[in-house]
C-alpha cells in the first residue's frame, strides 16, 4: 500500500495543469477499444458493422482522454457525447463504455463530482431514448426496443463507476491531508530547531558578550595607571571571545550537518567551576552550594540547568550593582531546583534582566515541565529560582551506567 498515494497522484492539483500527458495508458485503451470493439461486433449480428465512422468515433472517444487531468470537465462530456452518438448510430455495444468509465474517474477525482454524475446519467437517459422510443428511426433497420432487464445492468454499471470513483477521491483527500500534516510537522520541527538555536546563540554569546564587555571597561580603565592589570582584562577577554567562538561553531555545526552528532559533549553543572571563573574575571564572586548526592543528569535536563544558572549569572553582571551572587543546586529525588541570588541593587530599568534572558530561562523549564520564578529576593537583590522535574528511577539508572556520557 503507498503511504503517500499513487505515484500518478502525488503532484495533486498540479496534474491537472502541470504534469505529462498521459501517452501511454491513452495508447492502451485506444487499442483496447478498438481491438474489443470488433470482437464485440461479432457476437452482435443484429448491430451495424465497424465502417470507418464507427472506428473515428471510437478514436475520438479514447483519445480526447489524453486531456482528462487538464480538462476533466471537458473530457468527460465529450467520452459521453461521443459514446451516446456512436450508440445511436446502431454500433455494437462493447468497450467503448470504459472511455466513460475513466473519464468519470478522472473527474470525481479532480474534484469536479456532479459534472461527472451529470455526463453518466445524460448517457444512460440517451441510451433510454434510444433503446426504448428512438430505436424506430435509428439504425440498424428493423430493430426492436431493448429489454427492460438490460437497463437494470446498465444502472449497476453506473452505480459501480460512481462509487469506485468516489472511494477513489476519498482516499485521495486522505493522501493529500496526510501529505499536508507531514509538512506542517515538518515546518513545525524547523521551527522548534532554530528557536532552539536561537535559545543556545543567545545564550553563548549573552554571556560571553557580558564579560567581554565588562572586561573592556576595566582595561580601558587602567590602560594607563596599570597596564598589568589592563593586561589580564585583556587575557580574560581573548579567553571569552575564544570560548563563544567555539560554542558558536558547535551550535552552527549540527545546522551544516543536520544528521552528525556534535563533536563536543554539550555543557552541564560539571562546568559550573567554569562559570565561576569567568564571572569571577569580570568582577563577580560567585558561591556555589550543592545540596544532595546528585545521581547523574538526562543531557536535557543537563544542559538547561547549565544554560539557565549561566543566563541567571549573566544577568547579575550586566543589571546588578552586586559583586557577590550566590548559587545553590538542590539534588532531590523528584526535582532539581537551581536557586541563583545577588544583593543588589539593580543599575538599571531591566533589574535581573531585560525580558530575553528571562524568557529564554522559561522556555528552557517549560520545555521540562518545569517552572521559573524571577523577581526580589527576600534580603534585597534578586532572585531567580528554577524546579526541573526528573524522571523517576534517575538515581538507580545512573548507577547502573556510570560510564553513560551525558
Amino acid at each position: 500500500m503507498w503511504r503517500q498515494g499513487p505515484p500518478w497522484w502525488n503532484s495533486g492539483d498540479e496534474g491537472r495543469t502541470g504534469r505529462r500527458l498521459p501517452w501511454l495508458t491513452t495508447l492502451l485503451l485506444t487499442v483496447f477499444v478498438q481491438a474489443g470493439s470488433g470482437f464485440a461486433g461479432h457476437g452482435q449480428p443484429g448491430r451495424e458493422d465497424l465502417t470507418p465512422l464507427a472506428r473515428l468515433l471510437l478514436f475520438a472517444t479514447t483519445a480526447v482522454l489524453l486531456l482528462r487531468n487538464r480538462h476533466p470537465v471537458a473530457v468527460v462530456y465529450a467520452t459521453a457525447g461521443a459514446t451516446l452518438v456512436y450508440l445511436g448510430a446502431g454500433y455494437p455495444y462493447g468497450p467503448v463504455f470504459l472511455a466513460v468509465a475513466v473519464s468519470c474517474f478522472a473527474a470525481v477525482v479532480a474534484g469536479h463530482r456532479r459534472v461527472a454524475w451529470g455526463a453518466v446519467g445524460g448517457l444512460w437517459l440517451g441510451h433510454l431514448l434510444i433503446a426504448h422510443w428512438l430505436y424506430r428511426w435509428l439504425p440498424p433497420g428493423g430493430d426492436g426496443a431493448r429489454p427492460w432487464a438490460e437497463e437494470g445492468v446498465v444502472a449497476v454499471w453506473v452505480v459501480a463507476i460512481v462509487a469506485v470513483s468516489e472511494l477513489a477521491r476519498v482516499r485521495r483527500e486522505q493522501w493529500a491531508k496526510e501529505r499536508a500534516e507531514r509538512a506542517q510537522a515538518a515546518r513545525r520541527r524547523a521551527d522548534e530547531e532554530r528557536l532552539r538555536m536561537a535559545r543556545e546563540l543567545h545564550d553563548v554569546l549573552a554571556h560571553s558578550i557580558s564579560v567581554i564587555n565588562v572586561q573592556a571597561g576595566v582595561g580601558l580603565a587602567l590602560l594607563d595607571s596599570d597596564p598589568e592589570q589592563a593586561r589580564t582584562a585583556l587575557t580574560t577577554i581573548k579567553a571569552a571571545s575564544k570560548e563563544a567562538l567555539g560554542e558558536v561553531r558547535q551550535v552552527l555545526g549540527t545546522l551544516r550537518a543536520p544528521g552528525d552528532a556534535p563533536r563536543a559533549p554539550a555543557p552541564g553543572l560539571d562546568r559550573l567551576p567554569e562559570l565561576v571563573e569567568q564571572a569571577a574575571s569580570a568582577g563577580l564572586t560567585v558561591e556555589v552550594t550543592t545540596e544532595g548526592g546528585g545521581g547523574r543528569l538526562s543531557p536535557g535536563t543537563d544542559l538547561a540547568a547549565f544554560r539557565i544558572v549561566q543566563e541567571a549569572l549573566t544577568n547579575v553582571v550586566r543589571h546588578s550593582g552586586s559583586r557577590h551572587a550566590r548559587v545553590l543546586v538542590r539534588h532531590e529525588k523528584a526535582a532539581l531546583t537551581l536557586r541563583v541570588d545577588d544583593d543588589g541593587p539593580a543599575t538599571g530599568a531591566d533589574a535581573g534582566g531585560s525580558g530575553n534572558g528571562l524568557a529564554g530561562m522559561r522556555e528552557r523549564a517549560a520545555a521540562l515541565d518545569g517552572t521559573i520564578e524571577a523577581g526580589p529576593g527576600p534580603d534585597g537583590g534578586f532572585r531567580v529560582t528554577a524546579v526541573l522535574p526528573l524522571p523517576a528511577g534517575r538515581g538507580s539508572r545512573s548507577r547502573t551506567a556510570p560510564g553513560e556520557d551525558q
